[in-house]
């Protein structure tokens, strides 16, 4: 009997968890899976770093922390936000948090409330609408396919806007398709924006540094839209941290103050030497970002190019992040060994039972057309992967 509270019943489990779980229970069978499920990078934490968090275990750094994160950490967060971004803050717009999925999920809880639709571009990271339903609020999605690179136009916007909308949800570079937003888009976005002054935008860019096409915009530059940006990032994917879990907010002071609020009465202040190991993070040197950049940059080309050759997968280049998100619908209905492909679900399932390769099927992202790859593994297992993919797929009719 399902005693569950309703607010539970009404989430959805995390997709891509499920995914790498399944993968991780065939490889505990001796099955050779190549995991291109999980977004995570597959470097280890730079030196320096990991050398700033044992200095801070020998400098005894083990006892609770301000619910907002350490002042040195803030600090150092609002120097990256002035030098990298030119964006003016002070460290008593930052907080500090257990990941940036609690800080996405901490500016939901603090502004949404119940019946207020929130705006979430397709395909989305699967947890945006969870964390919306969560806070009783509503998501609308705006639908943006392949042909127009997965990015939302600012006449979409527009129409999807009512009285109800409170907030707006952008991530980029984009989780699940790699979509990096132009200056001029997002201009364009801001500048509808600044005609709804209650609708907030939560701008989700914790994969600012993997970007392919030179330097990382953030809307918040604008000064139409600028005080109701809410900027999300950390340090996870930049300096190969995910399990660190540091992130943080930048945002109006009042927004900060209630994160901070709820954040004191939920989990409290972030992990004391993960924080201390993130300062070294931002104010250390960024050659290590450097160098991962090029490698993801490297093996987006050849992912990007093997898939291609792939027939009946229709592929875009991807600007950003680690993901490739190709359009799979040619393969519905066509079925192998008696497993028939309905959908990216199916089609996911297959790949693993019949390629040992987990990827994610699009539906949970908001897009039951495509399916989602992670590149971040190496170049030999994108290049057996794509292998083992592309001679599944020739065996569907």
């Amino acid at each position: 009997m399902n005693k569950l509270s309703d607010r539970l019943n009404r989430l959805s489990a995390s997709a891509t968890l499920a995914m790498s779980q399944k993968s991780q229970e065939l490889k505990a069978q001796g099955v050779d899976v190549i995991n291109m499920s999980v977004g995570e990078p597959d470097f280890n934490t730079p030196d320096a770093i990991k050398e700033a968090a044992i200095k801070a275990v020998n400098e005894n750094y083990s006892r609770y922390s301000p619910v907002p994160g350490y002042p040195v950490l803030r600090n150092a967060i609002v120097e990256k936000l002035k030098k990298e971004n030119g964006l003016e803050y002070t460290a008593a717009q930052i907080s500090v948090s257990n990941g940036a999925k609690q800080s996405v999920c901490n500016a939901i809880m603090a502004l949404v409330n119940p019946g207020d639709e929130v705006i979430v571009p397709a395909p989305y990271w699967v947890s945006y609408p969870e964390m919306v339903k969560l806070a009783d609020g509503t998501p609308v999605t705006i639908y943006a396919g392949i042909e127009q690179n997965f990015k939302i136009t600012a006449e979409q916007l527009e129409a999807a806007i009512t009285p109800k909308t409170k907030m707006l949800i952008l991530c980029s570079p984009s989780n699940p398709t790699g979509s990096v937003y132009s200056k001029e888009e997002l201009k364009a976005l801001a500048d509808v924006l600044a005609k709804y002054p209650n609708v907030y935008i939560i701008a989700d860019e914790i994969y600012e540094h993997i970007n392919y096409i030179g330097k990382h915009e953030s809307i918040a530059q604008f000064e139409n839209v600028r005080e109701r940006v809410i900027i999300v990032n950390g340090v996870s994917k930049a300096y190969a941290m995910t399990g660190w879990r540091i992130g943080f907010i930048a945002a109006a002071e009042w927004i900060v103050k209630g994160c901070n609020k709820l954040q004191g009465q939920y989990t409290s202040g972030p992990c004391s030497v993960s924080q201390i190991a993130s300062v070294e993070a931002y104010v250390g040197s960024q050659e290590p970002v450097a160098e991962m950049q090029k490698a993801f940059q490297r093996r987006r080309d050849l992912i990007v190019k093997l898939a291609k050759e792939i027939p009946g997968l229709e592929v875009n280049v991807p600007e950003g992040a680690f993901y490739l998100f190709p359009k799979c619908s040619s393969f519905y209905g066509k079925s192998y060994n008696g497993q028939t492909i309905n959908n990216s679900d199916d089609l996911a399932m297959y790949l693993l039972t019949e390629a040992h390769v987990a990827t994610v099927g699009g539906t949970s992202f908001g897009a039951p057309d495509c399916f989602r790859m992670s590149y971040a593994t190496s170049d030999e297992n994108i290049i057996e992967a794509i292998s083992r993919i592309k001679e599944a797929l020739a065996k569907l009719n």
